[in-house]
């Protein structure tokens, strides 16, 4: 039987190997540089940065979400960004990932979230079709930006 819980520090271990395994499906190993215990004190220190479910089939964790709050100004309402949502390649289409990204809906409901939102890889064209198939909206004029720890080191010397 599938369940979807709240991960827990037991988890972080496996939570890692899954992130892994999320690298090495996006072709993006190379730029993992974190580890497990730095995802320990992320999700389970003193001032966790993000929350994680899991879910579990016959006690083996098989898939993960990982997710942190946000706000939005336009609605004045706190959302949920999904940083993460993993599936491990053999239980996927076996409705694994739509019962996290109905677990992950549940939450954002219950606390009152304006959004859920999150990113997909433009080639990832399963993943599309699987949000889509959920109600989800690619939005199609919006592009993610980013800066490194080492551009953010770099400005904040500057001020």
């Amino acid at each position: 039987m599938l369940i979807i819980r709240a991960a827990e520090a037991k988890d972080v271990d496996r939570i890692f190997e899954l992130i892994l395994g999320l690298a090495d499906y996006e072709k993006l190993r190379d730029r993992v540089t974190g580890n497990a215990e730095l995802l320990r004190s992320h999700l389970f220190g003193g001032h966790p940065a993000a929350e994680a479910i899991v879910a579990e089939l016959s006690e083996l964790t098989i898939g993960f979400a990982l997710f942190f709050p946000t706000y939005s100004t336009f609605l004045t309402q706190p959302g949920i960004h999904l940083e993460d949502v993993f599936v491990q390649p053999e239980y996927r289409r076996q409705g694994v990932g739509k019962a996290l990204m109905t677990a992950m809906a549940k939450i954002a409901h219950d606390r009152g979230c304006g959004r859920l939102e999150w990113s997909v890889l433009d080639w990832n064209q399963n993943a599309i079709e699987f949000y889509q198939s959920l109600g989800a909206t690619v939005l199609p004029d919006w592009k993610t930006c980013r800066m490194t720890a080492a551009t953010l080191a770099e400005i904040a010397s500057k001020s």
